[in-house]
């Protein structure tokens, strides 16, 4: 059974006029329930994480600040949100999302978490909507635990993880994969494992391409027991923080292909959803539906 995470403090309310569209994580769940795509029974509520996998990847101190709402105002502006106790609880719920969604996946081949890709935190700080980077500390909790020696995670958002790329600079058991607008923030880039950059207004052909002819070789070369699959939205040429210009048509193919690659290869595979910021809710609601729809097709 396809496993996914959801909690209701995802939807957390920001200042009325805040560009990050919130509704979306209530949206997604109420439209694949809603054209069967999943039930109930797929669905399951994280909690609060043990503190000890956050600091897997997070420093102490800054980990401590964050809980006590003691970020400076620089360190609050750069991270996009406003500050508060319910926003530091939503990040750390949705890292136990992505905790629990590694076991489901290694049960199941795959699963989901509604929220998650906040691949722009650095281990010491936060930065563009993202305070705790979910994947890092689910990489991390694998290795602790035993369950994966080398993880390969593939972030086909519009925008690096600079973040993750950061995290795992000097450590070799953790491959980082990004395709990313080579014009999109961040404009200080880091230094992933391999970085593809696209120019402004590529289009499906030319994206596809480019993933088809490198994933299954990076597969075969860097031989993971696990995949984090970080499937942004905000690749579509209607998203208003993005610079690609791919179809809905495209976004579905570049996941189909993502996902048939891991089942094919027996590879478990987790997926936080990134990125979506079209102007219109409908789109991103459809292409991040279209990630779940293929994951129940291909594996269930």
């Amino acid at each position: 059974m396809l496993k996914i995470a959801f909690h209701p403090i995802y939807k957390h309310p920001l200042p009325e006029g805040h560009r990050f569209p919130m509704e979306k994580y209530d949206l997604l769940p109420k439209q694949l329930l809603h054209e069967g795509t999943c039930e109930q029974d797929n669905f399951f509520t994280p909690d609060f994480p043990d503190e000890s996998y956050i600091l897997n990847v997070h420093d102490a101190d800054y980990v401590q600040r964050l809980k006590s709402l003691e970020l400076s105002k620089k360190e609050v502006r750069v991270s996009g949100f406003p500050l508060s106790q319910e926003l530091v609880d939503r990040e750390h719920i949705i890292a136990d999302g992505t905790l629990k969604a590694c076991e489901y996946a290694l049960e199941h081949g795959i699963s989901m978490n509604i929220a998650g890709g906040t691949h722009h935190a650095y281990t010491n700080r936060a930065e563009a909507f993202c305070l705790l980077n979910d994947q890092a500390i689910g990489a991390r909790y694998l290795q602790k635990k035993g369950l994966a020696k080398k993880i390969l995670i593939v972030d086909l958002d519009v925008h690096q993880g600079n973040g993750t790329a950061e995290i795992f600079q000097n450590d070799d058991s953790v491959f980082t994969f990004s395709i990313h607008g080579k014009g999109n923030y961040p404009f200080r880039k880091e230094n992933s494992d391999l970085d593809i950059e696209l120019p402004d207004g590529t289009k499906d052909a030319e994206y596809l391409e480019k993933l088809k002819s490198t994933l299954p070789d990076l597969i075969d070369k860097t031989n993971p027991n696990f995949i984090f699959y970080l499937c942004g939205v905000d690749i579509l040429e209607t998203d208003k923080l993005g610079r690609l210009s791919c179809s809905i048509a495209g976004c579905k193919d570049r996941d189909r292909f993502v996902l048939q690659t891991c089942h094919d290869l027996q590879i478990p595979v987790e997926c936080s959803m990134g990125g979506g910021y079209s102007k219109d809710i409908k789109l991103i609601i459809e292409a991040h539906a279209n990630t779940y729809r293929l994951a129940q097709e291909i594996y269930f």
